[in-house]
């Protein structure tokens, strides 16, 4: 049976400490949900001690990392390459988040390169794209969308399709100030990717995951995951506490079951 997609990208945030007595609390949480599927994507230097845990645990539990270099090696100080995530043991690479594309220069064609790297090293790349407010007020959000998706996705074959994710995060509607998306235009734009998936794969582009993270929490999270085209929920900060992320599990289990 296919899961409802559930997860949480914690950027800069999280001792070591509090990592790891957040992923205890957690692994017992989702024992509760079985039929969701849920994943972190905590710091890199928090990555070995919490996949110990979760295979000590013996968790469902997925575990990712917040970005990738696209090269296995080299000379690039400061970055990590696939090979060194791949000895961790992780299952997804997030990629393309929009504060990567603001604040570290991340462009469509890099974000190109680095989902080629994470399918051929056996990741799952949870490719991120979004449009910010002024391309919203143009009104070329789709075209931006597209654009993105398909520089994305260019040389990534049908044979790839259930083996990456699209997380549709319109940046205005992430961070402290992010203004949560309206439901209609939730269901727009993913209807929207949907048809450009289609275009790129034919009918298997149906079954590519489109997850939705923008100021997602518990009083919109089932008006979200009730959507024809929304297969997953990407969160931000109303899941850094497993008590809260299990209230949002609880409220999208009742309606995806």
């Amino acid at each position: 049976m296919k899961k409802f997609l559930l997860g949480t990208n914690w950027k800069m945030n999280k001792t070591l400490a509090e990592a790891t007595k957040y992923t205890d609390e957690l692994i017992t949480v989702i024992e509760k949900h079985a039929q969701l599927e849920i994943f972190i994507i905590p710091s890199y230097t928090h990555l070995w001690k919490i996949k110990e845990l979760i295979d000590t645990k013996k968790s469902a539990l997925k575990l990712g990392a917040q970005n990738m270099h696209y090269e296995d090696a080299g000379q690039f100080t400061g970055e990590i390459s696939p090979v060194m995530l791949k000895e961790i043991g992780l299952d997804i690479i997030e990629l393309g988040h929009c504060e990567r594309r603001q604040y570290f220069n991340e462009t469509d064609e890099t974000v190109n390169l680095k989902t080629l790297a994470a399918l051929k090293h056996g990741f799952i790349p949870l490719i991120c794209i979004g449009e910010k407010a002024e391309d919203k007020s143009y009104n070329v959000s789709k075209e931006m969308l597209a654009k993105q998706l398909k520089i994305a996705l260019t040389n990534v074959s049908r044979d790839a399709i259930g083996k990456f994710w699209i997380a549709y995060e319109p940046v205005w509607a992430i961070g402290v100030n992010g203004i949560p998306a309206e439901t209609p235009y939730v269901k727009e734009i993913h209807d929207f990717l949907r048809s450009v998936l289609v275009d790129l794969y034919g009918t298997a582009g149906k079954d590519v995951p489109l997850l939705f993270g923008g100021s997602v929490n518990i009083n919109n999270a089932s008006d979200y995951a009730q959507l024809e085209n929304v297969d997953g929920l990407f969160i931000g900060r109303s899941a850094w506490e497993p008590d809260l992320f299990d209230e949002i599990m609880v409220a999208v289990g009742k309606v995806v079951k």
